[in-house]
């Protein structure tokens, strides 16, 4: 019988020519007009502030995260408060463990990754292999053909096809990839596993699974969100027969890690991870208020390209955070979680009793 070929069985592609980075290692679109002398006055001025806020984290959480536990029951209010300005970026793969959940579960399960990943095969290992370069391509890590990036990538999918078999790959390459940008292999796998069985909040999984279930109730509960909070725009989206689908799907399968700035991408995730799903809700309404007086002069065609096209200053996060922070969604989302839910219940009844009744005939 032939071997399934590997990761390991594919040379390394050639080195990409080194190009200007940003400071989160993508490819800079566009290199700065802004004379030398302010841009470096900028950057020192930034740097003590990040240098300050770095201590303040170390404090709080301890060598290796030691006080963290401690730290947050004891104060949960200023651990909110302090997620929601930003994780500092060099605390950000320890922090993200801790507030997943995720480390306790690496500590319980010594040696399951590595058996995945050497032991096991997945079905999908050539699938894998011809998607990975599909992920961040503009970022340096993932841009050398089966370079380290690739290879961890691929480590991680298969580890989850194989733990996994429900969900597979796909859905969560992306989501796969930035977890890798702050955590090795192994972390990024097993907070991979906090987030779609719920460690903490609500599982994932259902996001991805075959008919995307989770999917089709969040965009429910999120056309009854923007009809309560945005009569007009709302009123507008039904005349113009747009509905959440046509541009929200993204926001819940990848937490707005695709085609959203990075930075924004960074500190939604930061407060997601911490306080769950109802930011994404806050983050979606916050940017159609922002843009509200512009959309709803909008028809269809238009109103389509401007729902996956928001302006640069929409996606501030100083500017859209602080009006997301601002919105309430908790009792809004409990009601039209029940509405949905009985209304599936409904078409899940009404599909049974056709299917009983066809066998008595």
């Amino acid at each position: 019988m032939e071997r399934r070929r590997g990761m390991d069985d594919y040379e390394l592609g050639p080195v990409p020519p080194q190009r200007p980075l940003d400071r989160f290692g993508f490819i800079k679109q566009n290199v700065s007009s802004t004379p030398e002398g302010l841009a470096m006055n900028r950057i020192v001025i930034e740097y003590d502030r990040e240098a300050r806020r770095v201590r303040k984290w170390r404090k709080m959480i301890g060598v290796g995260g030691s006080d963290w536990k401690h730290y947050a029951r004891r104060k949960p209010h200023v651990v909110k408060r302090r997620i929601r300005k930003g994780i500092p970026d060099c605390l950000r793969g320890l922090v993200w463990q801790l507030i997943s959940g995720s480390r306790d579960l690496l500590l319980m399960n010594p040696g399951v990754y590595e058996q995945l990943v050497i032991y096991e095969t997945s079905a999908s290992e050539l699938d894998i292999i011809r998607d990975i370069s599909r992920t961040f391509p503009s970022h340096v890590f993932f841009q050398q053909r089966h370079g380290p990036g690739q290879r961890s990538l691929y480590n991680v999918l298969k580890a989850y096809s194989v733990f996994d078999r429900d969900v597979g790959y796909v859905q969560v390459c992306l989501i796969s990839g930035l977890l890798l940008l702050y955590m090795s292999e192994e972390d990024a796998f097993w907070l991979l596993i906090a987030l779609l069985k719920g460690a903490v909040h609500a599982p994932m999984e259902g996001l991805y699974q075959v008919g995307l279930p989770l999917v089709q109730q969040y965009l429910f509960q999120s056309e009854h969100l923007v009809r309560e909070h945005l009569p007009k725009l709302g009123e507008h989206f039904s005349q113009e027969m747009i509905n959440p689908s046509m541009y929200a799907s993204q926001w819940f399968i990848t937490v707005f890690s695709y085609s959203f700035p990075f930075p924004l991408a960074l500190r939604i995730w930061d407060v997601f991870l911490y306080e769950g799903v109802k930011i994404v809700f806050k983050v979606g309404l916050a940017l159609l208020k922002y843009c509200h007086d512009d959309l709803i002069k909008l028809s269809f065609e238009k109103l389509i390209h401007a729902l996956r096209n928001f302006p640069e200053d929409a996606m501030d996060p100083d500017t859209l955070l602080p009006m997301a922070y601002s919105i309430k969604v908790s009792r809004s989302l409990g009601e039209s979680k029940n509405e949905y839910e009985k209304q599936n219940g409904k078409v899940m009844e009404s599909t049974e009793l056709m299917g009983k009744h066809k066998q008595l005939h």
